[in-house]
């Protein structure tokens, strides 16, 4: 064999080589960009939910105030959760401001339950419905948030799609827990009845 036809063989193994890593990272890529462009999904629908919550809260403060005459400081760690939101620049602010909401209006049902006529109020039943509603769908959205961020941070872990996330600079996304001062349990009950 040539010493010319071996390094022919040579470079033509040496391009597939090159074009099989290639390939690879490529598909590695995408699949990042993918699962990053989820989370980013998630989170749209969760904040759809959460400009939902945000716009009830004045409403119900609004319906207990009339009631909860002394209740003044557990209405206003509601406004100052709901203002910690507007002032959120990144995921982490933001979900300990989401946390925080969420704290407040337990607190605030949970003062609630001594004021029998508020309970019976007709706006009051609808707004803390809604509210409900929309926090249990908050609570099955953060779960699908989570899911989506555990996949994409073990993706950009394992080796070797590590040095694809490395060299593209894809960064760990911060999962939605609810911090040990947030993690009252409150019994809440809007009909009325016990």
């Amino acid at each position: 064999m040539s010493l010319s036809l071996f390094f022919m063989i040579f470079i033509l193994m040496l391009l597939l080589s090159l074009a099989l890593i290639g390939g690879y990272g490529v598909v590695v890529y995408n699949s990042i960009v993918m699962l990053k462009n989820n989370i980013d999904k998630t989170w749209s629908n969760i904040d759809v939910l959460l400009k939902q919550r945000y716009d009830e809260i004045p409403k119900l403060v609004g319906v207990c105030e009339g009631y909860m005459k002394h209740e003044r400081e557990t209405l206003e760690a509601v406004i100052k959760a709901r203002s910690m939101h507007g002032s959120a620049t990144n995921d982490t602010e933001k979900l300990n401001a989401e946390n925080a909401i969420s704290s407040a209006l337990k607190s605030l049902f949970a003062v609630i339950e001594s004021y029998p006529d508020l309970k019976a109020n007709e706006s009051f039943r609808r707004l803390g419905a809604r509210i409900t509603e929309i926090e249990d769908q908050i609570a099955d959205r953060r779960e699908m948030y989570n899911e989506s961020v555990n996949i994409y941070n073990i993706r950009i872990e394992q080796f070797p799609d590590i040095l694809v996330a490395r060299l593209f600079n894809f960064l760990r996304r911060t999962l939605w827990e609810i911090e040990p001062e947030h993690r009252k349990d409150v019994s809440v009950n809007f009909t009325g009845q016990k």
